[in-house]
């Protein structure tokens, strides 16, 4: 067994994210699921599902916080590739994938909706992780 990494090795590293949030998927637990994965050039590298260490109030909520546990993985990811000092390196921005449409647009929103206010910090740090890679 082996993984194959396509795409053409010696111009281009390309990874994506794929991220999902389970809510309320545990009736012990109430910690809603987290869960990720980074593709570089069409290979799984880095992949995580865990218990979310707050608790979300709704699905939307489960997702976006999904979505930030990925975002600090994928600073991490680019700061460990670029430190590598290997050619070539990330050149584009990490695309990150999300299924719930609530959460996109507390992403892309410039405000704070009053639903996303008790998690304001973990938007603030998606939104601008979102502007330093674009």
């Amino acid at each position: 067994m082996f993984l194959v990494y396509e795409g053409n090795m010696e111009r281009e590293l390309r990874v994506s994210c794929y991220t999902d949030g389970g809510y309320l998927t545990d009736a012990n637990n109430l910690n809603s699921q987290t869960g990720y994965v980074f593709v570089l050039n069409r290979g799984a590298v880095d992949w995580k599902s865990t218990k979310q260490s707050i608790f979300a109030t709704s699905s939307t909520d489960a997702e976006y916080i999904a979505a930030f546990d990925a975002s600090n993985e994928a600073v991490w990811i680019c700061k460990f590739i670029s430190g590598l000092g290997i050619v070539p390196t990330i050149e584009e921005p990490i695309n990150m994938y999300c299924d719930n449409t609530g959460a996109i647009a507390i992403a892309k929103d410039d405000g704070v909706t009053k639903g996303a206010r008790h998690f304001r910090a973990k938007v603030h740090y998606l939104r601008e992780t979102i502007k330093l890679v674009m």
